[in-house]
């Protein structure tokens, strides 16, 4: 969490998001459409090709962009702790086609944008605590964002390793404001 280290090293900076709760729920939206677009594009034969640095596969990957949304929204929804492991659940057995992991991606876009409006209204200030710190629900759901930008952003290159054009990838205007890593793969 960058607000702690900023507390740490006594910095006089602010660390919130930069977006507001309704800018970052409509971001949402676009990635996850993105995603699911992008999804449709991956050939099946090229599911279970591994990750550059990274035990995972491409097809674990894929459904890992709309786990994250999912286990936001589970414990959002029931109050529980976000915890590592519903976050990395991987995908159920037979969901082993990319219109199947497209399909699921379009399920989280529904009930994300359901959860969004009965939510709106509320407060993002309120303390939650996942299993990585406390941190504002504001902040939970500004990672939940970046986490998936940043797998989305890494889904368009495995589409273009297929040789393929990635249609209507993530572009400056859906990340602007959202705190992702210069790169898009990890070096090591």
């Amino acid at each position: 969490m960058i607000r702690e280290v900023i507390e740490f090293l006594g910095l006089n900076e602010s660390s919130g998001p930069a977006l507001t709760p309704a800018a970052l729920a409509d971001r949402a939206d676009t990635v996850i459409a993105t995603a699911a677009r992008l999804c449709r594009q991956m050939p099946d034969g090229s599911l279970e090709k591994q990750l550059p640095h990274r035990p995972r596969s491409w097809r674990v990957l894929m459904h890992h962009i709309f786990q994250i949304p999912t286990a936001f929204l589970d414990s959002d929804d029931s109050g529980a702790r976000l915890t590592y492991e519903a976050l990395t659940a991987p995908p159920p057995d037979d969901m082993r086609s990319s219109a199947a992991i497209a399909a699921f991606g379009d399920s989280v876009r529904t009930r994300f944008g359901a959860w969004w409006q009965h939510v709106r209204d509320e407060s993002f200030d309120r303390t939650v605590n996942p299993y990585f710190g406390t941190t504002s629900r504001h902040e939970m759901l500004e990672r939940t964002v970046w986490h998936m930008a940043q797998h989305t952003r890494q889904l368009a290159t495995l589409v273009e390793q297929e040789h393929i054009a990635p249609d209507r990838p993530l572009g400056e205007a859906e990340v602007r404001g959202l705190p992702l890593p210069g790169k898009i793969w990890d070096e090591a």
